[in-house]
Formats: structure tokens, sequence, C-alpha cells
């Protein structure tokens, strides 16, 4: 069945629209969320996109868990100084610096991972601009772009959606400069479990190798 879609608003002439601004307030409430996971990775030289399914965890501020069960397993945590990035099957785990000296295009990455889950629309529209807000049947979606060059190199634009009966995150889009996109569709949310602080801090065996791919 088609959905039906309304016609685009434009929310920088405008502001945002009441809906999306309930959905700011909402985020105050969210302290952790979790969901059941599809990503699907569109390359223009592949005829059929790849897909992986797994798990998401977060919890507020910053804080959060990616983790792909099939069909390779692979884990992204995101700890307070560090973001982990671990491949079981292959003994490694990559480590990425997050202090303050970190800057460029990898912190500008990693702001775009986290856009799903701004504390307010100030904090959203410090780091992109709203170009605009669509409403596909149950589902409000938005379209940002990053304030930043180095982002938008990388990033030119991104989609939030979410359903408008419980505001509850369904999924991004993020639209790479070579014209490839990665989609996150996200079912079974549940806001504001109860979560094991070891999410966040995976313990590797001694087996692991780790790597900093950022040192020269």
């Amino acid at each position: 069945m088609a959905l039906m879609v309304l016609p685009w608003l434009p929310t920088r002439a405008t502001g945002a629209s009441a809906l999306l601004q309930s959905w700011f307030s909402a985020q105050t409430n969210l302290h952790t969320w979790s969901a059941d996971l599809v990503q699907t990775r569109s390359l223009k030289a592949l005829s059929q996109p790849l897909t992986a399914r797994g798990q998401v965890w977060f919890s507020a501020p910053n804080r959060f868990r990616w983790e792909l069960t099939s069909p390779s397993p692979t884990i992204a945590v995101r700890e307070p100084d560090q973001m982990l990035v671990i491949y079981p099957k292959l003994k490694r785990a990559e480590r990425y610096p997050l202090h303050d000296q970190a800057a460029g295009p990898w912190k500008d990455t990693l702001a775009l991972l986290e856009a799903g889950f701004p504390r307010s629309q100030t904090e959203l529209e410090t780091q992109f601009r709203l170009l605009a807000e669509s409403i596909h049947g149950p589902v409000c979606e938005i379209t940002l772009q990053p304030r930043s060059a180095s982002a938008r190199r990388l990033m030119p634009q991104i989609k939030l959606s979410f359903t408008t009966n419980d505001l509850m995150l369904r999924g991004t889009e993020l639209q790479f400069a070579d014209g490839s996109t990665l989609r996150n569709e996200f079912a079974n949310g549940q806001l504001n479990p109860a979560l094991d602080e070891s999410l966040f801090a995976p313990k590797l065996d001694r087996d692991y190798q780790i790597v900093d791919p950022l040192k020269k």
C-alpha cells in the first residue's frame, strides 16, 4: 500500500513544526533506549544492498553500543574518552580517541552518528541546518545538513525519522558524498530500560589486537 506523502515543509523559513517541537521536548525524558536494528548499505558498485541485523543501546547524554550480529559480528561502543570498534571473529579492536585534541573529521563523524538523540532543538541546530520536514503516514522525517564543512564533505545530508504517535526514533539515513547510503531501521524500541553498565565498557580478551588507526 502506498503511503500518502505530505508536501515538504520549509522549516528554515517557518521554524520547526509543532510535531517536531514535541519530538524535541520528548528527548528530555529519554535517559536510556534500546531497539532491534536492521542496517542497509547501498553502494553504486553493487547491484544489491548489503543488509545486517543487530541491536543498539543508548544512554544519555552520549554513550551508545551498536552491535551487528549477522552476517559478520561487529560492535561499536562509545566510552567517555574513546570509541571502540570491535571485530570479534578477527580478535581485533580499533580505538579512536575522543579527547579535545582529537578534533577534525573523526569528531565530526561521531556527531553525525549521535544526531538521532539531541537534548534540545538548540543542540541539534548548533551542528545541523534543518532543511526539510515531511510526514509519511505514521512517520515524520527530517532532513539535516551538517554545518561543519569537513562533515559535509563526508556526509552532505542526514535523515532522521520518528513515529508520530509515541515520538520514538524509527530510523536514520546517512548520505555519503560518493552517493552511497547507510540506512538504520529500528524496531521494538524501549524507552528508559534498565541497562547494564557492562554494555558500555566491554572487556577484551588478552588475545585481541588493539590498534589506533588515527595515530601516525
